[in-house]
């Protein structure tokens, strides 16, 4: 499945360019394909070769590290770039054409049927989910990308029977040139404009994963978002579009008609069915399933079983204990102000909400405006957003307070949280700065909770 990759890579002088997990398995794959081929690794990180005995004894290998790491890139046929690096502030003129990635590598060269999955929040929750709906259905599926496995780690292993299903970040699409057979981008809003010069190029970027379609291929999307609306992106005939409500002159369509999931004119299935999936979130995430189990035929009843025997994963609206009669939720994952509006929306009961991180320029207002009218009695804010939210709130009905540390709101929470209620932590902005990452975050707060009794 992969000759035609390794022909094209054959006589290319390549750069990894940068070296966290992607780039690793970028070197993985080259070294075990071309055991004597020259390669090139440049990172930021000055520190990289540290316990690195591999790269240290490999005799075909050359590293950049350090401020400069990108000096000399335009003389590489070849720029295989990890999504966390970004060219905000570079000039990429020179070498713009060389730049590619794991992903379009693999669309391009791998005769792999590809289901992609995008979207500013529920990717990795909406991922896995098809993943288990293949899998339940006996077919030979792969989990790649953000919430699974870099693609090079298992692609010589890939058939003419494989899946791919493949999370997408926007920074994975920024310079892609094609694109998967079946595209879904769930929903976009303000986010990452720390790597992107504007919030239109954020928006370009999330629509790569269908922009080099072609009319036997297939996308799924949401109607309802207005970014995507404003984008004005020409759809195929093949698309599904993605409603809560009727769609007029649209083929294909998964709507709701009164208490169910519509799909092109077919009740499917009961939206009060019981799952552990929660929230209007969770259900727009299903109608997009229903799609791609129209599309490639699949067997709905089985696919239903499955969906309501999923769980959401760790850090989305996760539940994970009651002490003194509080449940408490992690929702580390909820990184922009609407997928806090959304837990809050979705779990019953939040009495006291953690809110606060890394400032990134996304706008507040809708977020505050929804803290002022909500059943939130009790708001801890954190560092350094939590600083605004803090100054925002100030003379409401509610208890406003303020923390330098995750440990001490907690403590806090403990204090104030009221028996037979719940209590959430749900950022509504990135870690960064302050953890190293939403993961990390989540994990300390679930071990405060736990263990500070």
């Amino acid at each position: 499945m992969i000759e035609r990759l390794l022909k094209f890579l054959e006589d290319k002088k390549i750069l990894i360019l940068g070296f966290g997990m992607e780039g690793e398995s970028t070197y993985r794959f080259l070294r075990r394909n071309f055991p004597e081929k020259n390669l090139y690794i440049a990172d930021r990180n000055i520190n990289l070769l540290a316990n690195r005995v591999d790269l240290m004894e490999d005799p075909y290998v050359e590293v950049s590290l350090g401020e400069d790491y990108l000096v000399g890139i335009e003389e590489y046929d070849l720029i295989v770039k990890a999504p966390g690096i970004s060219f905000k502030n570079v000039d990429i003129s020179e070498f713009k054409d060389k730049i590619t990635s794991q992903l379009e590598l693999f669309l391009e060269y791998a005769d792999v049927f590809s289901v992609g999955i995008t979207g500013t929040k529920g990717k990795s929750t909406t991922s896995t989910l098809i993943y288990k709906v293949l899998l339940d259905q006996g077919k030979d599926v792969f989990l790649l990308g953000n919430i699974g496995e870099p693609i090079f780690n298992d692609i010589e292993d890939f058939t003419d029977k494989t899946i791919a299903v493949i999370e997408i970040s926007s920074h994975a699409l920024e310079y892609v040139k094609k694109s998967t057979n079946i595209s879904i981008l769930l929903d976009v809003y303000e986010e990452h404009l720390d790597h992107y010069k504007d919030l239109n190029a954020y928006v370009t970027a999330k629509f790569n994963i269908a922009k080099f379609q072609t009319n036997d291929d297939y996308f799924i999307y949401n109607y309802d978002n207005k970014l995507m609306n404003e984008f004005n992106f020409k759809h195929k005939p093949n698309d599904y579009a993605i409603s809560v409500s009727e769609i007029p002159n649209t083929k294909n369509k998964v709507t709701i008609n009164g208490n169910y999931i519509n799909c092109n004119g077919k009740d499917v299935m009961n939206i009060h069915e019981e799952m552990n999936l929660k929230g209007e979130h969770n259900l727009n995430n299903i109608m997009f399933v229903f799609a791609l189990l129209d599309i490639l035929k699949l067997d709905t009843q089985k696919a239903i079983e499955t969906i309501k025997d999923f769980w959401p994963l760790e850090h989305r609206m996760e539940y994970f204990a009651n002490i003194d009669g509080v449940d408490y939720y992690n929702d580390s994952i909820a990184t922009i102000p609407e997928a806090t509006i959304n837990a809050i929306k979705s779990i019953k009961n939040v009495n006291t909400l953690i809110i606060g991180g890394n400032d990134r320029g996304v706008n507040l207002t809708e977020l505050i405006e929804f803290l002022k009218q909500c059943q939130v009695e009790n708001i801890i804010c954190l560092p350094k957003t939590g600083e605004y939210i803090y100054e925002s709130l100030q003379g409401i009905n509610k208890n406003i307070y303020f923390y330098n540390k995750l440990e001490d709101a907690v403590k806090k929470a403990k204090e104030v949280t009221k028996k037979g209620t719940s209590c959430i932590l749900s950022p509504a902005a990135s870690s960064y700065g302050y953890f190293k990452n939403f993961e990390e975050r989540g994990r300390l707060y679930k071990a405060y909770v736990i263990n500070n009794n």
